[in-house]
């Protein structure tokens, strides 16, 4: 009875510890995501200020020109009486497009264009990193395009501010790459949330933008939300409540209008195939004029802005209140396709010659446009089906950025949150699910991948998803047939099998064809030439009977772990009931091949059925190749002869040498193999440098070591170099099987613990 009670007393304590740790961890994590929420709200409220005041000393002041402003943004500052000028309105994009080139191309060249394309890109291909300046030389310099009369939204410039923050964060706390990707989508999902007061859109779309294929980034989805959230308040309470447009209770109760409704999806998908080909288009002749120094561009993009501005006005800056307008059917049918398809225009000289702003914002006013006019004509055609053209405008805003962002979900609510209408969720699932299909095959964010299995971001995990569903008795057909040893064997007989065999392992069997022990050649090459000690020495003197191996029941993930153990590159496969009797040898390549097949077929849609996560290994992710790496490798240098390469193998032991010139960068990889043909060719004035593999796969300290894991297993090496993330020659490192097994078992220690 007392040792139950202490038992149940033991198993309470450890409860209660458990979810204090777990209790903790979580309000430490909700408090980063309200600090990033505070910070992107408030570089909403910085960069909505820079915005008004711009637009007011810039487009007012100096050209009086006052396009309208939606419903939820007043003007902060009273109109000038300046007269409406043309001819300042022609060349203003242009002294905007220099100032903002200037900036942008002097002090941080990667924030040009929007800047959702950059988050996206960060995410999935450089750990979530965003260098600190970016942030805030785009809000500026999307200020200074924006408010001179650059076509272009605020939502990159927003989304930067946020996940540049989250991203900061998540460095300066020295999280890994997986948390450093979570806080840059959070921040950015916040930015979004604020300036168009959308906070669930916000989070849906930061989650949902990444892919191209329907998919969504579900770790991000919470922290996203509760940064929206905060940073939503933060600018609502500096500048009021509600949405950004006003828009009448529009109705859905005809099923008849769903035809109207399809027409004007397949107008939409035409014009986002003109709008994202427009604007690549021109970013394209862009970088390809090089005499033309880069600062330059955005203004000339500027003027050939200035000069459609020149004759229609509102294709310039913003043009939410144009927008506003369509949604009150005040605008004439001609007025709606100048404005869509001008908008186009313009978008793609501002932005795409190399201005800051973003795409969403114009892609709202576009959609609008379009919807506005195609609702205008089916109302004059049939009046008593399609009663209320600005409904079109609802609908044409959420289905043109579906078609060209590939968000369908993140649309329909990003629009509903904006114009407060929510009766309008049938058509518009049904425009942007169209919209969708219809444009596929492009995007305005060339930065998205297809899928998580695209990702750089998630390509440890499916590689232990994979493995853990595939069975060795999958791989028989590869399994490879060796010579047998027989124990009682001499050195001197085994040599004769040697010299004529390609084999690099040997299992060791007794008379009944028992497997009794196993040698690799790195076993044996101290003695193999040893001819005063052939005769003495028995093969069953030198094996290992402590054998690892695996059997027919195996999954693949379990038989990469043995083989981390001792770095081996085959491993035998004996039966489930007697683990004496060899099947065959399993080599680690067929296993990689294998691998690679279903991850084909992954790609092609077929399912691998029993795929669950491994989650020991899964949680190598959260540890990076800087805590487990050995900083002190012993490198080769390029021009060390054959002899002395020779006498350094044997001496120290190890399969593979880091090869480096004389300053001591990075040039190729020496493997035994390497050295094993180099040796029978019988030249001993080759150089390591001549016989190393040039062609370098290497990791960074920040990457996760299950990214390292997948890189070692999917080239089968035995290390990987360790370079700096901006200098891929210089070495700081290297890491083998055995320093990720090590970390490997720390990780089950700590789960075990907590």
């Amino acid at each position: 009875m007392v040792y139950r009670m202490k038992t149940r007393l033991w198993s309470e304590m450890t409860a209660l510890k458990a979810g204090s740790v777990r209790l903790t961890t979580a309000g430490k994590w909700a408090f980063y995501f309200v600090l990033i929420g505070l910070i992107a709200g408030l570089g909403s409220v910085v960069f909505y200020l820079l915005c008004q005041m711009g637009s007011h000393f810039l487009m007012d002041q100096l050209a009086g020109c006052r396009p309208p402003t939606p419903a939820g943004e007043p003007h902060l500052f009273a109109p000038t009486q300046t007269p409406f000028n043309r001819w300042m309105l022609l060349f203003l994009p242009a002294l905007g497009g220099i100032v903002s080139g200037w900036l942008v191309y002097t002090f941080a060249p990667e924030a040009e264009g929007h800047g959702t394309d950059a988050a996206i890109d960060a995410y999935h291909n450089k750990g979530g990193f965003i260098r600190g300046r970016i942030p805030i030389l785009k809000t500026i310099a999307s200020a200074i395009t924006l408010t001179s009369g650059g076509s272009g939204g605020r939502e990159g410039p927003i989304a930067q501010i946020g996940a540049g923050f989250g991203s900061f964060l998540a460095t300066r706390l020295k999280l890994s790459d997986r948390q450093r990707r979570i806080m840059l989508a959070a921040g950015m999902g916040a930015g979004v949330g604020s300036i168009f007061r959308a906070p669930l859109a916000g989070a849906l779309f930061a989650a949902e933008v990444l892919y191209r294929d329907p998919e969504f980034e579900s770790e991000v989805i919470i922290p996203a939300g509760i940064s929206s959230v905060v940073a939503y308040c933060v600018f609502c309470l500096c500048f009021g409540w509600g949405s950004l447009f006003d828009t009448h209770d529009y109705l859905f109760s005809n099923p008849l209008e769903l035809g109207p409704y399809t027409v004007l999806a397949f107008v939409l998908a035409g014009a986002g195939f003109l709008y994202v080909k427009g604007f690549y288009g021109v970013q394209h002749i862009a970088h390809s004029i090089k005499k033309i120094p880069n600062h330059i561009k955005p203004a000339i993009g500027g003027l050939l802005t200035g000069a459609i501005g020149f004759f229609f006005p509102q294709t310039l800056s913003f043009g939410y209140g144009f927008a506003q307008l369509a949604l009150d059917n005040q605008l004439p049918t001609l007025f709606l396709l100048t404005l869509g398809f001008g908008k186009i225009l313009t978008t793609s000289f501002s932005i795409g010659s190399g201005g800051s702003g973003g795409v969403f914002g114009p892609s709202v006013v576009i959609g609008g446009a379009l919807g506005g006019a195609v609702g205008r004509i089916f109302h004059q055609i049939m009046p008593g089906i399609v009663t209320h053209p600005g409904a079109f405008v609802v609908v044409g805003m959420a289905g043109f950025f579906a078609g060209v962002s590939n968000t369908p979900i993140s649309s329909i609510i990003i629009v509903s949150e904006m114009t407060n209408s929510y009766h309008l969720l049938l058509p518009g699932l049904l425009v942007c699910s169209l919209s969708y299909m219809l444009s596929r095959r492009w995007t305005i964010y060339e930065k998205q991948v297809s899928s998580k299995i695209d990702s750089n971001a998630h390509k440890g995990d499916f590689f232990v998803d994979i493995l853990a569903a595939i069975r060795v008795r999958e791989l028989t057909g590869q399994l490879r047939k060796v010579r047998l040893i027989p124990e009682d064997m001499t050195l001197n007989d085994f040599r004769k099998i040697f010299s004529s065999s390609d084999q690099q392992y040997f299992p060791v069997v007794d008379r009944e064809s028992k497997m009794t022990g196993i040698f690799s050649i790195n076993d044996i090459r101290g003695v193999i030439f040893d001819k005063e000690v052939g005769e003495l020495v028995r093969m069953k003197d030198v094996a290992n009977s402590n054998i690892i191996y695996t059997t027919p029941s195996e999954d693949l993930n379990e038989v990469f772990k043995k083989c981390t153990i001792r770095n081996l590159h085959r491993v035998p496969v004996v039966r489930d009931d007697d683990h004496s009797v060899l099947i065959g040898m399993l080599d680690r390549r067929e296993m990689i091949q294998f691998y690679n097949q279903k991850v084909e077929e992954i790609k092609a849609g077929h399912e691998v059925e029993g795929m669950v996560p491994d989650q020991d290994v899964a949680g190598l992710r959260h540890v990076t190749v800087k805590e487990a790496m050995n900083p002190a490798p012993i490198p080769v240098r390029a021009d060390m002869r054959l002899g002395r390469l020779k006498d350094l193998i044997y001496d120290r032991g190890f399969n593979s040498f880091p090869v480096v010139n004389a300053s001591g960068r990075l040039e190729g990889i020496l493997s035994l193999s390497d050295l094993k043909s180099a040796f029978k060719r019988g030249d001993n004035t080759l150089t390591a440098g001549d016989i190393a593999t040039r062609r370098v796969v290497s990791v960074t300290g920040q990457e996760s070591l299950l990214s390292a894991l997948a890189k070692i297993a999917a080239g089968d090496f035995a290390i990987l170099p360790v370079v700096e993330r901006d200098q891929p020659d210089k070495l700081v490192g290297v890491i083998s099987r055995s320093d990720i097994m090590k970390a490997f078992n720390t990780v089950i220690l700590k789960r075990l613990e907590g």
